[in-house]
């Protein structure tokens, strides 16, 4: 069972709505105050928290109030906000899921006004409250412990979101409701909307934003055993209870349907699939065994507006944040241009921050997300003694530890590099002297 948890928005959602409902839920006001301190804008804001009542319905009310000083911020831009977040020493977690979320947002705000993320000047909608706001809600999701799902994000479920109506006054003007911002980042996830005929501004950017990047799906509850419920007052006095509600508990293991007549096939195939999973578990924990299947996420993207010169840099960047491979292939494009296909292979723990690293060093506006196995030969680490010096070899294998079939042999380039430079020698001859000692030290392979 995992945990996991589950928007109810039946007025909208707002990022103080998100904050209110985890504190109702038990996430420490004092725990979040601590780690936005971290963040280095505690002169700009004030953060406190009180119970209200909507309809005569009780719910918190978390309140970030912008504090009038000289060091106050009337807006900044994506690479800032970015390094305040990066610099703060914020949970694991927590960073990686508030920059996706801020980078969904630029992504938005600037397919609107036409412009790269990088370069949208975020005014009311991001400056102080949406940095708290957002930040805030990923650290008491962090808190909560929520399980994460392949992609490294958390298990969020959400509700389909009212349009709401009317006009609203913003940075840019008035503004038809939804604003733009949110129709774009609902239309980036294509979520499921609906009128439930109250006109005014339900969904705001900043909560429109945390929900299309962390849910894993909008719709129905999934199911799930219910745990507590936590209610966040909205600021609006509407017809019906302005409340966002957080549904938090495990999943339910739904139990498999099968006709009376087939339950000693069922049996059968039950029965090996667990010694298969359970063989299959106990040959990667061990490493007794090889080849094994490990899941992988992969990322796509092509692009064809960015210099050649940048795509070294990317690819330091992306193994930087853990990326097990990256590579380019030439693509043509729309209206016949030349561009290129770049691919990341990544755990899926690390999804999220080579995603990230795609959106920041790239001009990509979407990036596609697969979930592939692979078979994976065990590998080792070598080192040997040749004339000219040490090399390590890497050896892969297959069978098990008492029965090793070597598939592979493969001096490591760096090593060979060096020692050629070093005397003078061609680097496919310490190659073939590397391949040459290690084989007859081992003849038996």
């Amino acid at each position: 069972m995992s945990k996991i948890v589950y928007f109810q928005c039946p007025t909208g959602i707002s990022g103080d709505m998100c904050l209110g409902a985890l504190v109702s839920l038990g996430v420490s006001i004092e725990y979040l105050i601590e780690n936005l301190n971290k963040l280095g804008i505690t002169q700009e804001y004030k953060l406190w928290n009180e119970l209200v009542n909507r309809n005569l319905q009780q719910a918190t009310k978390v309140h970030v109030d912008l504090l009038d000083n000289h060091h106050h911020h009337h807006g900044r831009h994506l690479p800032e906000i970015e390094q305040i977040i990066e610099s703060a020493g914020l949970p694991q977690k927590a960073e990686v899921w508030s920059l996706a979320i801020f980078r969904q947002l630029a992504v938005a705000e600037g397919a609107v006004h036409g412009i790269a993320p990088e370069k949208v000047h975020f005014h009311e909608v991001g400056a102080v409250d949406a940095i708290v706001d957002i930040v805030g809600t990923c650290l008491g999701l962090d808190w909560l412990d929520i399980d994460s799902n392949d992609q490294g994000l958390p298990l969020l479920y959400c509700s389909k979101l009212p349009t709401g109506g009317g006009i609203v006054r913003a940075a840019h003007g008035m503004m038809t409701v939804p604003v733009p911002a949110v129709l774009k980042l609902w239309e980036m996830r294509n979520c499921p909307v609906y009128s439930n005929g109250i006109e005014r501004e339900l969904v705001t950017p900043t909560g429109a934003a945390i929900v299309t990047a962390l849910a894993t799906e909008f719709g129905s509850p999934p199911d799930m055993t219910l745990e507590k419920v936590g209610l966040g007052a909205g600021n609006l006095d509407l017809p019906i209870s302005n409340i966002l509600r957080i549904w938090l508990g495990e999943t339910i293991q739904k139990p498999v349907n099968f006709h009376r007549s087939s339950i000693a096939e069922y049996n059968e195939i039950n029965h090996q699939f667990e010694n298969d999973i359970k063989h299959n578990s106990q040959n990667n924990s061990q490493n007794n065994s090889s080849p094994y299947l490990e899941n992988i996420s992969v990322l796509e993207t092509q692009i064809d507006d960015i210099s050649p010169q940048a795509i070294g840099y990317i690819f330091e960047a992306l193994f930087a944040v853990g990326a097990l491979d990256v590579f380019t292939q030439a693509v043509g494009m729309k209206k016949s241009r030349p561009g290129i296909l770049l691919t990341v292979i990544c755990q899926p723990e690390n999804l999220v921050k080579c995603e990230t690293v795609l959106f920041r060093e790239t001009t990509t506006l979407g990036i596609r997300r697969l979930t592939q196995q692979r078979a994976v030969l065990q590998r080792e680490i070598q080192q040997l003694e040749t004339e000219y010096g040490k090399v390590k070899v890497k050896v892969a294998w297959s069978g098990t530890l008492q029965n090793k079939i070597i598939t592979n042999v493969h001096p490591e380039y760096t090593d060979c590099a060096e020692l050629a430079q070093k005397y003078g020698i061609s680097w496919q001859e310490i190659h073939r002297l590397a391949l040459q000692s290690w084989y007859a030290k081992n003849p038996q392979k």
